[in-house]
């Protein structure tokens, strides 16, 4: 139904609006993204059901926030599993060791900027830009010390790796999973990608390396080690990924369904580390008894450390960015109900231009963020060839770099750099981001050229 012009629509697009504002101050009023799209979404889907009972359609609304809930159904168990994997990875000491590593190594700040940029392009397609970000970010802090230059442009060059790393496959970005999910681009067909992503890293990278400080930083000695069965949590993983993609290939089911199988195999081996656990925590009580050692007790006969459990992993899920994709999922699908979506993809794709509105995708995903605005591409699901669905695939995950608020993984950077890395600082270098977006652009035009015969 078109209901642009209806009361209703207009007060939904004023409501969704004013919760987007507030999203966007996140960090200056330090209000949680998730509350005000929350309450817009229940608000907007209100004036929806309302407007079409008014038409006389009554049951069209619930059919179609029913759709929307299936929807964030799948993304919200699919992120579930993989953020619990990473939170199990983090607890068993997989990242420390590799941040420890780092740090002790004695290299250069120059050396470092690009092994942390490096690394951070080739973890985040599977461990995600936000987990990879917050962890090479880490590691750019405890090398730089009190060098914020160093620390402000490495964090920069880490934000643009992971987004850049990220763009080529379905689980190195929200926006790549959901054009995964929808069935518009294959997992295999992510991998065109590549070449203009290391471009949109590299270009940028480039001209950061520039205005880097020379010298060696100060000297750190870091131990860390990793716990019993880490290497299994990663094993796991790793099969977790290839059942996501083998049942969504071969057997035509949602990714999300393979994924939770493998949360399932993940949660036997950590039913396996929890008696182990309380097996080594008895047999030690009843050697400190024998050597009349006096400890602290349990209800159970057992001190109170902590066992694994892997629900704890569970709960440190980013249940902000969760409800943060509930929200917006259902505010972008009630404006579409409206008729917004229809209105906006013909004054976009058929008015501008599949090549021309797919590049602004880009920069309107570095002032609003690329979740809604991809969510709002594939709701309107225009008529495009391969090499332009890779394209706005593309451009919604690195555009977000040319500002820090445009992406999960810079948002996430500037709380853990607070005050070194900031929003002005890293606008002072949206220009050279800018090069390496446009590069990217060109080079996905130059090398995937046959992809885009309609």
């Amino acid at each position: 139904m078109d209901l642009t012009t209806h009361w209703t629509g207009i007060l939904a697009i004023v409501v969704f609006a004013g919760a987007y504002v507030l999203v966007i101050l996140e960090e200056n009023i330090h209000l949680r993204k998730s509350k005000p799209v929350i309450v817009a979404a229940g608000i907007i889907w209100m004036l929806v059901a309302f407007a079409y009972a008014n038409a006389g359609n009554s049951h069209a609304a619930e059919e179609l926030v029913r759709h929307n809930l299936l929807e964030f159904a799948e993304l919200f168990l699919f992120l579930l599993a993989a953020m619990t994997f990473i939170n199990t990875m983090e607890e068993r000491g997989i990242f420390e060791v590799l941040r420890a590593w780092l740090v002790n190594q004695g290299f250069t700040l120059r050396r470092i900027f690009w092994i942390t940029g490096g690394i951070a392009f080739v973890m985040s397609p599977v461990a995600d830009n936000l987990a990879t970000a917050l962890l090479m970010s880490t590691v750019a802090i405890s090398v730089g010390g009190t060098n914020h230059r160093f620390v402000a442009l490495s964090c920069i060059n880490i934000v643009v790796a992971a987004n850049a790393g990220g763009a080529f496959s379905p689980f190195g970005d929200i926006t790549t999973l959901m054009v995964w999910q929808k069935g518009v681009v294959q997992f295999s067909e992510f991998f065109a990608l590549i070449a203009p992503s290391v471009v949109n890293w590299l270009v940028t990278a480039a001209i950061l390396s520039f205005a880097l400080p020379d010298g060696q930083p100060d000297p750190v000695n870091e131990k860390a080690h990793l716990q019993h069965g880490a290497w299994t949590v990663v094993a796991l993983f790793l099969v977790t990924i290839a059942m996501a993609v083998s049942v969504h290939n071969f057997l035509h089911l949602p990714p999300v369904i393979g994924m939770m199988t493998g949360l399932g195999f993940l949660k036997f081996f950590g039913y396996y580390l929890q008696r182990r656990d309380r097996t080594q925590m008895t047999n030690k009580l009843v050697d400190d008894s024998a050597l009349g050692v006096e400890a602290m007790h349990g209800s159970d006969g057992v001190t109170n450390q902590d066992f694994y459990d892997i629900y704890t992993n569970l709960q440190k899920a980013e249940w902000d960015t969760l409800m943060f994709f509930y929200g917006v999922i259902l505010c972008v699908g009630g404006l579409g109900a409206f008729g917004y979506l229809a209105m906006g993809s013909e004054w976009m794709y058929a008015g501008l231009g599949a090549t021309t509105s797919n590049v602004l995708v880009g920069v309107a995903s570095a002032i609003v963020d690329n979740i809604p605005v991809m969510f709002a591409v594939l709701a309107m699901n225009p008529e495009m060839s391969q090499g332009q669905w890779l394209l706005v695939t593309l451009t919604a995950g690195v555009g977000g770099s040319m500002l820090s608020i445009g992406s999960a993984a810079g948002v996430a950077v500037m709380g853990q750099a607070r005050g070194i890395y900031t929003f002005f600082g890293h606008l002072k270098w949206t220009w050279a981001i800018a090069l390496g977006y446009i590069a990217s652009i060109w080079v996905h035009f130059l090398v995937n050229a046959d992809l885009f015969d309609v």
